[in-house]
């Protein structure tokens, strides 16, 4: 950053050899990202203040529900959640089912130390790396003061991942980044630019990327990450494309994603053999009403858990199986060693 400006980051894309080509016996799995944090205004400016994690207690029947069908849910968890002990204690107990875990999630305006804002300053990676690298240092003890464990996944809060982001995951022992959102394009607000990026799991120096799942669907599917970052040129192109059933960018989230919607991705990357591996988020404020634009009230909520409900039960249909952050390290490793 100079003079209050953003330079736009554009991660670079992976190169063919990168791309994690998992075995046959690996099959096709899915692997659940909870983006554990606090409650604020959406619409408003970052605010420090702003700490409360009362949604939490929504977490415990929440992580039931999914514990149920056999899946562990990945915990990205914030400084406010991580320093907060009613937080922890449900979170240790999640944790005890033997397949949920515990990764890093960085809010730079609620994770010390602080600093004056910035324009872009709530994507971490715009951040000078001193700063950065302080706040990640500060949120990797603290998690692991908590949980007894040190963190080897990470996520940047907003997707907000910079230049030195991943050589100081590195250095502090991460293993996975979860912070690409596949076809995704924040410049217009300070962020990164991931529109050339597409969703399967990579390799990105030492660490293992694994993007949240975009599928482009309708008749134009193949031409997607091309035409669509073009229809976005044209008043309502978006809208426009997928409309008419041509083309339509679908991530794998219930929040702001309608669920006939993300069934056809799913059985499209699935059916052509487009995906091995789904990565499906969510924040955690959604579990209760009114934190979040995606969760406002009991009617959301209902329709919230609907879209998990059949979600859940199309990837039994296509024999899709749960995973874990730490059967993706031991999977990619062996790759590696193989």
């Amino acid at each position: 950053m100079a003079d209050g400006v953003v330079s736009p980051y554009r991660p670079p894309r992976p190169a063919p050899g990168d791309v994690i080509a998992w075995p046959a016996t690996f099959g096709d799995r899915f692997i659940v990202f909870v983006d554990v944090e606090e409650e604020f205004d959406w619409s408003a400016p970052r605010d420090r203040r702003h700490r409360a994690v009362t949604a939490m207690r929504a977490f415990p029947a929440a992580h039931r529900r999914f514990a149920e069908r056999g899946i562990g849910l990945a915990c990205m968890v914030d400084h406010p959640v991580a320093s907060d002990a009613a937080a922890v204690d449900i979170l240790n107990t999640v944790v005890a089912d033997g397949r949920s875990s515990i990764g890093a999630q960085l809010h730079p305006w609620v994770n010390p130390p602080y600093a004056p804002l910035q324009p872009g300053d709530s994507y971490a990676g715009n951040l000078p790396i001193a700063l950065e690298a302080a706040k990640l240092d500060t949120l990797t003890d603290l998690l692991h003061e908590a949980f007894g464990r040190r963190p080897l996944a990470y996520r940047a809060g907003r997707y907000g991942i910079g230049p030195a982001t991943t050589a100081l995951l590195a250095e502090r022992g991460y293993r996975i980044d979860a912070s690409v959102r596949a076809r995704y394009d924040y410049r217009g607000d300070g962020g990164p630019d991931f529109s050339a990026i597409g969703s399967a799991a990579y390799r990105w120096d030492s660490l293992v990327e694994i993007p949240l799942t975009t599928v482009f669907t309708g008749r134009l599917r193949a031409l997607g990450p091309a035409l669509h970052p073009l229809l976005g040129r044209l008043p309502f192109g978006h809208g426009l494309g997928a409309g008419t059933g041509l083309l339509q960018r679908v991530a794998l989230t219930p929040e702001d994603m309608p669920i006939d919607d993300a069934l056809e991705a799913v059985r499209s990357a699935l059916g052509e053999g487009q995906q091995r591996l789904l990565s499906f988020s969510f924040h955690s404020p959604s579990l209760a009403s009114g934190h979040t634009p995606y969760v406002r009230d009991a009617a959301d909520l209902a329709r919230f858990w609907t879209w998990w409900d059949r979600m859940l039960d199309c990837l039994d249909r296509l024999n899709a199986m749960p995973t874990t952050l730490d059967e993706l390290i031991a999977a990619a490793a062996h790759i590696t060693d193989a």
